[in-house]
């Protein structure tokens, strides 16, 4: 990430666009152009199998198909793509396929021979099944292929692709099933710890995510392959690239996995300066971002500074009375990424209609705010104002949505995800009254690359 460039961008995920899917990404990008937004962030692109989080996904590496079309694509080249996803991609098919033969069970209560991966039982049913795993490949080449396509329209509106990547990978999974020595599981697959964090300002009983912790001392054995694998492929999909929940890679909250919350755990140290510089050895840059958010120690700061890595910045959780609170403007740096509020927040106008009188009268004082009306804009703006290299806005605070429009509240399994705006809530006069406003801020967007 270049810091010496000021820039803005929109936070959206596919599946907030009209029609659900990037069937309509060419006229949102042309909106994001018009407005002089330089960056596009989402929410990861895997493909969920329970529910609709795209925090919880079949694979580390496969996307979503559901989220793009098959228009227009040539296959022709489907056998080299093969040849170049291979560490990933036949197992993620294998995965899918006896899942669906399964009727959607977890691996782990499959038939032994296949939960176990006996090479016999894997080689009989991919002659069986054989179409049913080519068809899975293809759809994940025909999606390849068409976000190089968009991704391409994008450089040419010098727009930059941000995605984000969860740290942890759902237990339900083809990197846990094919790769079970990585993870910490019994003898049967189920994990024995379980990530989450302890209680903070989303829940009082923390958050029990579930994933399974990593089995650090075999990754490190490797080179941490696996994980630079991983990186290089989202950086074939993205510009920059935002680590969920990085302090996990100094310390993650590990759960015992009969604890129902995440009340109970301890923090168990990973080696995430061992990580770091094993991806910088093979990948030769990190254009991430670090979500630093929650509880942060020490150890995940001289982490962050050590490798260069900007940070995260909330404006919603400013206002108190601590003056060293790192999301205080004043407090921004340029090594930061700037937000009025995430995915997991309220919208800005929900969070603000959820304040005491006195909250808003603070938050007002604060901003140098006299009227109510303006707080929201004056939110935006004192984000698009700081320091911080590049400010993103969720689209929803740009059009003012209240709660009914908020993504996801952190903790619940159901009512999230499924937000999308509507064309007509994009008035002719936005796009020019954002351009004035990243204008006056000096935040240029990036030339084509």
């Amino acid at each position: 990430m270049n810091l010496a460039t000021r820039r803005a961008g929109l936070l959206l995920h596919p599946s907030s666009l009209p029609s659900g899917t990037l069937a309509d990404a060419g006229r949102w990008l042309d909106f994001m152009q018009a407005a002089g937004m330089g960056v596009w962030q989402m929410l990861p692109l895997g493909l969920p199998l329970a529910g609709l989080s795209p925090y919880q996904c079949a694979s580390a590496f496969a996307v979503n198909p559901a989220l793009f079309t098959d228009e227009g694509v040539d296959e022709d080249g489907f056998d080299a793509w093969h040849a170049s996803q291979v560490h990933w991609l036949d197992d993620f098919a294998l995965f899918m396929a006896i899942k669906q033969q399964q009727g959607g069970a977890s691996w782990t209560v499959w038939p032994q021979p296949l939960r176990d991966r006996k090479p016999e039982a894997l080689a009989a049913f991919a002659r069986e099944r054989g179409p049913v795993l080519d068809a899975i490949m293809r759809a994940q080449y025909r999606a390849a292929r068409q976000w190089q396509a968009l991704r391409d329209a994008a450089r040419m509106r010098g727009i930059q692709f941000f995605g984000d990547m969860p740290i942890f990978v759902a237990h339900d999974s083809a990197d846990v099933w094919a790769h079970r020595d990585l993870f910490l599981l019994d003898e049967t697959g189920e994990p024995t710890v379980v990530t989450g964090v302890p209680p903070d300002y989303f829940s009082e009983t923390g958050q029990r995510w579930g994933n399974p912790h990593y089995n650090w001392a075999a990754m490190q054995a490797d080179g941490f392959l696996w994980w630079r694998q991983r990186l290089a492929a989202h950086f074939e999909w993205f510009d920059l690239v935002r680590i969920d929940h990085f302090r996990g890679l100094a310390a993650a909250w590990s759960i015992p996995a009969s604890e129902p919350t995440a009340m109970q755990g301890v923090w168990v140290d990973a080696p995430g300066e061992a990580l770091l510089q094993a991806l910088i050895d093979a990948l030769g840059r990190l254009p991430l971002v670090a979500e630093d958010l929650g509880i942060i120690t020490p150890d995940v700061v001289a982490l962050k500074e050590k490798f260069g890595l900007p940070g995260m910045a909330v404006l919603q959780f400013s206002f108190d009375d601590h003056d060293d609170n790192p999301h205080k403007p004043r407090n921004m740096t340029p090594a930061t990424v700037a937000y009025t509020g995430t995915h997991d927040n309220d919208t800005t106008a929900g969070w603000w209609a959820s304040l005491s009188d006195g909250a808003r009268q603070y938050a007002m004082q604060q901003l140098g705010v006299s009227d109510p009306a303006t707080m929201l804009d004056s939110m935006i703006t004192t984000v698009l104002d700081s320091a911080a290299a590049l400010a993103v806005l969720p689209l929803q605070d740009v059009l003012g949505l209240g709660s009914s429009a908020r993504m996801n509240i952190p903790g619940t399994e159901s009512g999230n995800w499924t937000w999308r705006f509507d064309w007509s809530q994009l008035p002719p006069d936005l796009a020019p009254g954002l351009l004035k406003k990243l204008q006056k801020a000096h935040r240029w967007k990036t030339p084509p690359l």
